[in-house]
């Protein structure tokens, strides 16, 4: 995001927090130091996978922000730290009970992260496709395409189900709503008036960013130097969409860190990712791939051939959240 800083004054914290209501910063030297040195004894100790000292790292930065409610998303998967769904669950029950404890409402959802949340993978990508949830269905033509991919705001379902979903409980727990559903009808609503949007604008310039130059680079297809198309050679359902390999083409692409000292290209990725039950035609896009040059993006292609596979029957539908911890 043109602009944008993360790292900020305590003042400056507060300040936004009562002015706009929102506020995205990072661990500086002088605020919450300890739990990065002690998540680096972790990895030296060999204890980072300890249930006990991964529920103290996440919960004391969030109950020193003195919260009515708490509400955890706890992934298992192939792409998650947790790999099996019992496991996130020990992490789940963990969290929720040190939360309660501790005065503060605490609920986790457990998600499945074997297939990726959204049609995006990668830094600025992934950013435009959150900003596309913000947006109003009801600014969105009705007799918008609907093949896997296009228009955002109609086809990342499971990220914007995750995101009422997850208000909803909170709704719940802060008693301003009796029930789930009826919560999710107000998130719902809420997210579909445009107010989300206004707020994430207000949020982004008070930390420095440059609306217009934002506004514009959202509006471009594709801010990498080469974009290429990963084709299906065949008709059928997408039958798996492996989100560990996805991840790993999109940190070897320049996405993420391989060492400390690695440079992030925040402009590659992929979007338009066909996900599982989703039919798609022989040459229809199984994904889009934004590289650095042609080279890149050929071997990404070539490795993101093995993340999706294409059977003849659709395949069970896999819920997106499996179990609410409270």
């Amino acid at each position: 995001i043109p602009g944008f800083k993360t790292l900020l004054p305590a003042a400056q914290i507060v300040a936004q927090v009562q002015k706009v209501g929102c506020v995205i910063c990072g661990q500086t030297d002088t605020m919450v130091p300890a739990d990065k040195k002690i998540y680096a004894l972790r990895d030296a100790s060999g204890t980072v996978p300890s249930i006990p000292l991964i529920t103290a790292s996440i919960l004391s930065k969030k109950l020193a922000e003195s919260l009515d409610a708490l509400i955890l998303d706890v992934k298992f998967g192939c792409a998650a730290f947790m790999q099996t769904k019992a496991d996130a669950r020990k992490l789940a029950k963990a969290m929720v009970a040190l939360g309660n404890e501790c005065g503060t409402n605490t609920r986790a959802i457990l998600t499945d992260m074997n297939t990726p949340l959204g049609r995006a993978a990668g830094n600025w990508l992934e950013v435009k496709e959150s900003v596309a949830v913000l947006v109003s269905r009801a600014a969105v033509p009705a007799a918008a395409p609907k093949s896997a991919g296009e228009t955002p705001a109609l086809r990342c379902d499971d990220l914007r189900s995750l995101v009422l979903g997850s208000a909803a409980h909170l709704l719940v727990q802060t008693r301003k709503s009796k029930s789930l559903a009826a919560a999710r009808k107000l998130a719902e609503a809420c997210l579909d008036s445009g107010a989300p949007r206004q707020k994430w604008d207000a949020m982004i310039v008070a930390q420095g960013a440059d609306l217009k130059a934002f506004n514009h680079k959202l509006a471009l297809d594709s801010t990498a130097k080469f974009v290429g198309e990963l084709k299906s050679d065949k008709a059928g359902f997408i039958s798996k969409c492996d989100a560990r390999i996805i991840g790993e083409v999109i940190r070897d692409l320049g996405g993420g860190r391989l060492t400390k000292d690695s440079q992030i290209n925040y402009d590659v990725g992929a979007d338009k990712i066909a996900k599982p039950g989703e039919h798609v035609e022989k040459s229809g896009t199984l994904c889009r791939v934004h590289a650095a040059d042609s080279a890149q993006a050929k071997t990404a292609i070539a490795r993101l051939k093995t993340a999706l596979e294409i059977s003849a029957k659709r395949p069970a539908k896999i819920p997106l959240v499996v179990e609410v911890i409270q």
